[in-house]
């Protein structure tokens, strides 16, 4: 084989990018898939349960699929039905005995969990509560996310050891445990609620009482209380200590007791994906209907819609779901912790308003799929908007005059990176709902959470999509 020379150049990789087509408003209703979130929690509280769990309505998506891929590999059997939106889950009977260890006795179970933080903080605790030797390991991102707190919580704790071995305590996470002890355990919560979440289903996994403290301020609250459902859902249960008034933002302990049993449990479909459609309608002043949810919905971020309430648009609660119709929008001041998966989608809805909008309460968005602050801010501003960067959160100044001319100013039109940020693709889709000449790299990464999702916004908005592939800088690919 002949060898190139040691200065010719790499052949660079073709890219696939998508431009959505801009139109009228945008009419129609739409049920996403099911909730990220509550499938991998429900995964994991029928996993290591006594007895059969039927799951009803769950994500087929990159996420949900290395959880379940995890969780075969000791001992799990999850059989799909009705391509995997229904999942039979056969419990391994979540009480630690030398008999559930054996399969990992010898040497780690390897487990890749892509980047997938649901994932990895959620075994990083059960398997530690579990016990047996593990090795979570994921993608180069995953291995640059913060996993420190949550190993610091459980390391006290555990017969065993447990260590993040990458800088900044990040994954990879490896683990070789008899079980928790008992101890109690102190975790952060300005970080990421999913630390606490997961300690909280391994409560039932460990056979034995578990108090949790909470340090500093929690943040994304009412993943916390999905969590608490779950665990009641599948026969565990929680106690919870408030300092001051009985007020969430004030919580600093809870207790998790009793153990896991195989249900049925229905879904829901995602909220945090059906913002994208309410989305839609406000700016391009349409309507749509998100099937599936309503105010009551377990997941906080189904209060997105209200945030497109306080901007002008009608909050319509039907019988099937909840509406959205689209009107002038203002800008706002909006605290948003509790919904944060949500900020890129209202960054982009801000871009149209009439004046700036500031999202408050969500540093620990930097630490996300990607830095969902400071990455999101530099691709806004490829438009030649204004975007102020905070300590919690940014400014997003409308873009005006901007608005609509973008073709004109711009005739190549504007790639778009994603970062292998699934949220970031679907939130700038909607850019080119009112924006030609939009186009959005690696839109394939959307298959973290919603592999359908371009061909949802398809059906939605009546208009086919344009894919190009090409090589960095423009040109064609051979």
């Amino acid at each position: 084989m002949t060898q190139p020379a040691a200065n010719d150049a790499p052949v660079a990789s073709p890219t696939t990018r998508i431009c959505v087509i801009p139109g009228g408003p945008v009419e129609g209703k739409m049920r996403p898939p099911g909730s990220k979130s509550l499938t991998n929690r429900a995964l994991i509280c029928a996993a290591f349960a006594s007895g059969t769990s039927r799951l009803a309505g769950t994500l087929v998506s990159e996420d949900t699929e290395v959880m379940i891929d995890s969780l075969a590999k000791i001992g799990v059997s999850i059989k799909p039905v009705d391509g995997g939106r229904t999942l039979v889950v056969e419990g391994v009977g979540g009480v630690v005995s030398d008999d559930a260890r054996k399969i990992s006795s010898d040497e780690p179970v390897d487990m890749f969990i892509a980047n997938s933080g649901t994932t990895v903080r959620f075994l990083t605790a059960a398997l530690s509560a579990f016990g047996g030797k593990y090795r979570l390991s994921g993608t180069e991102r995953m291995h640059e996310r913060p996993i420190g707190d949550l190993v610091d919580a459980i390391a006290p704790a555990l017969d065993g050891w447990i260590v993040a071995t990458s800088d900044g305590k990040c994954p990879p996470v490896e683990i070789d445990s008899m079980g928790w002890t008992g101890q109690p355990m102190r975790v952060g919560g300005d970080v990421s609620s999913q630390y606490l979440s997961g300690l909280m289903m391994a409560g039932p996994i460990a056979g034995k009482p578990v108090r949790i403290e909470i340090i500093g301020e929690l943040v994304s609250v009412p993943y916390v209380r999905m969590t608490a459902q779950l665990i009641k859902a599948f026969g565990g249960s929680t106690h919870w200590e408030f300092e001051g008034d009985d007020s969430w933002s004030n919580l600093r302990c809870v207790t998790v007791d009793g153990s896991f049993h195989g249900c049925e449990f229905d879904v829901e479909p995602d909220a945090s994906a059906a913002s994208y459609f309410w989305a839609a309608a406000a700016i391009t002043g349409g309507r749509v209907l998100v099937e599936g949810l309503d105010e009551n919905a377990s997941q906080g971020d189904v209060q997105f819609a209200r945030v497109l309430e306080m901007m002008g648009c009608e909050y319509i609660a039907q019988d099937t779901g909840i509406e959205i119709v689209g009107g002038p929008l203002r800008g706002i001041d909006v605290e948003m912790g509790e919904i944060s998966d949500t900020v890129q989608t209202l960054a982009v809805v801000a871009l149209f308003a009439d004046g700036p909008t500031r999202v408050r309460g969500v540093a620990h968005n930097r630490f996300k799929e990607t830095d969902r602050i400071g990455n999101l801010a530099i691709e806004l501003r490829k438009l030649g908007g204004r975007i102020d960067e905070h300590d919690d959160g940014l400014t997003i100044h409308p873009l005006g005059d901007l608005s609509g001319t973008l073709s004109t100013r711009n005739p190549q039109g504007v790639v778009f990176e994603t970062y292998n940020d699934h949220r970031m693709a679907m939130s700038f889709a909607l850019l080119g709902l009112r924006l030609a000449g939009i186009e959005i790299a690696d839109p394939a990464c959307t298959r973290k959470t919603y592999p359908d999702f371009w061909a949802d916004l398809e059906s939605l908005t009546g208009r086919a999509h344009v894919w190009t592939t090409g090589l960095p800088g423009g040109a064609s690919a051979p």
